[in-house]
């Protein structure tokens, strides 16, 4: 720092980014009168100033009160006349915090919603593959049934079926998500990463999706009479 030599007293813990994206880790903390008469002093240029004052309050305080306290104190430093504008602003984190958060919940939602969207269409996409399979192989349901096979056997059949179908394209989902994560770490430079709760979850939703979708086409083939299935052209 300008060649002033400094004695290095202890490093602080990691903190990562803050609420308002930057790295709290990249700083240095150093008595703000060797930085005005050592380092800024240098520069006869700049305005010997305060840019801003972080407070960190106590565990168990109030954040209001403290805030309403360090709003007075500064109206006295800056000698502001009762009923005058304040000539600085105040910044609580906790509700920006908030803010945020509330901002998550409804992003979340909206990615909620959207993904219930698409199960209900893939899942409707997975009956419709299902009831044609049904039609097209009613025949052979019939053949099965003429030698043996109960209803529940041909239910089974459909809703695993049903079910696998509905595994692969999970699985694609899931293959697909991770390249698209990938792709974010490597080229945005975001920290992001898949964990196995969440693809078991994905895997989990699609085989209720099979199972919920595909149990009417099972049924209905389950329930077809063998005579008239036999004769079916």
């Amino acid at each position: 720092m300008k060649k002033v030599p400094v004695t290095v007293i202890g490093l602080l813990e990691r903190k990562g980014q803050n609420a308002l994206g930057q790295d709290q880790d990249d700083v240095v903390i150093l008595p703000i009168s060797t930085y005005r008469n050592r380092i800024q002093g240098g520069s006869p240029g700049k305005l010997k100033r305060v840019g801003s004052i972080s407070v960190k309050v106590r565990e168990g305080q109030d954040m209001k009160a403290v805030e309403e306290g360090v709003k007075e104190l500064l109206r006295q430093r800056f000698k502001v006349q009762p009923g005058g504008d304040d000539p600085f602003s105040i910044r609580n984190l906790t509700e920006i915090l908030a803010a945020q958060e509330a901002a998550s919940r409804v992003m979340t939602l909206l990615l909620a919603a959207v993904a219930g969207i698409s199960l209900v269409i893939g899942g409707i996409g997975i009956m419709n593959i299902m009831l044609v399979s049904v039609t097209e192989r009613t025949r052979e349901i019939g053949l099965r049934m003429a030698v043996g096979a109960r209803g529940r056997d041909i239910l089974g059949q459909f809703m695993i079926e049903a079910v696998t179908l509905s595994l692969i394209g999970g699985a694609i989902g899931v293959a697909l998500g991770a390249v698209a994560t990938w792709a974010v770490g490597q080229f945005a430079g975001w920290q992001v990463s898949m964990t196995a709760g969440s693809v078991l979850l994905a895997g989990g939703f699609a085989g209720f999706v099979g199972v919920f979708f595909g149990f009417y086409p099972a049924r209905r083939a389950s329930r077809l009479l063998p005579i008239q299935a036999l004769r079916y052209e």
